[in-house]
C-alpha cells in the first residue's frame, strides 16, 4: 500500500501494531508504580518502533 509516497507492508504495519501494543503496557506500569518494568518494556516498545521504520 502507498500512502504519502512510502510503501507499507504487512510486516511494517504489524511492527507499528506491536509498537503501540507495548506502549500502553508501559503506560499501565507507570500507573501501578512498577518503573523498572515500565523501563524495560519502553525499551522493547522503541525497538519496536525502530524495526518497523526501518522496515520501510
Amino acid at each position: 500500500m502507498e500512502v504519502g509516497g512510502l510503501h507499507f507492508t504487512y510486516g511494517n504495519v504489524a511492527l507499528f501494531g506491536l509498537a503501540v501494543f507495548l506502549l500502553m503496557g508501559v503506560i499501565s506500569f507507570l500507573r501501578q508504580g512498577l518503573k523498572v518494568a515500565a523501563g524495560v518494556v519502553f525499551v522493547l516498545m522503541a525497538l519496536a518502533a525502530t524495526a518497523g521504520v526501518l522496515y520501510l
